[in-house]
């Protein structure tokens, strides 16, 4: 798999869309903006022949509950959703879409504690924050067997390769410059 496809465009202002929507990333995960534009946003991401997947929390409007993960499913069809909650994770489970679940590594409790978390919620990929942590990329990709995403705070192609070197699958950043 070449770099290319290993960054994932992370859209935290709606003015950064054309911008990914242009890139050479396949893969946007939106966490900002309202549902009361999701419409546009999700036609414009499937005419450029993007994945898209929808951080439920960040997203203004989109409720966290086992109803409102339906309706987002039935109705924006994202390609999966991201999520910090396992009661999330297992809701969008049950009517198979995918999930990333997000976990910030603020201390070796913080790790232990998301890795139990997600051998019991299952989802389909880890989203490790900040990503700026090799030896912590390193261990938690020794211990879940799931692809992992490192986030948050990557500034330069560097940090993208260590990221990679250390076990990354994925690097997302909301940097457009390395898009």
């Amino acid at each position: 798999m070449k770099h290319a496809d290993r960054i994932i465009a992370s859209i935290t202002q709606e003015k950064h869309l054309d911008i990914a929507l242009k890139s050479k990333v396949g893969r946007i995960n939106l966490v900002a903006g309202s549902i009361n534009t999701l419409h546009s946003v999700m036609e414009r991401v499937r005419q450029a022949g993007k994945r898209i997947y929808l951080h439920v929390e960040m997203i203004q409007g989109i409720g966290r509950d086992a109803a409102s993960i339906q309706y987002l499913a039935s109705t924006f069809k994202p390609d999966g959703i991201i999520t910090t909650k396992s009661t999330i994770v297992s809701h969008a489970r049950q009517i198979g879409l995918p999930t990333i679940q997000r976990v910030f590594a603020v201390d070796s409790t913080a790790v232990d504690t998301a890795i139990r978390m997600i051998k019991t919620s299952k989802p389909d990929e880890i989203e490790l924050m900040p990503g700026l942590m090799p030896r912590v990329i390193e261990e938690v990709k020794a211990q879940l067997s799931l692809p992992l995403i490192a986030g948050g705070l990557i500034r330069h192609r560097r940090e993208i390769e260590i990221a990679l070197e250390s076990g990354a699958d994925y690097v997302s950043m909301g940097n457009t410059k390395l898009w």
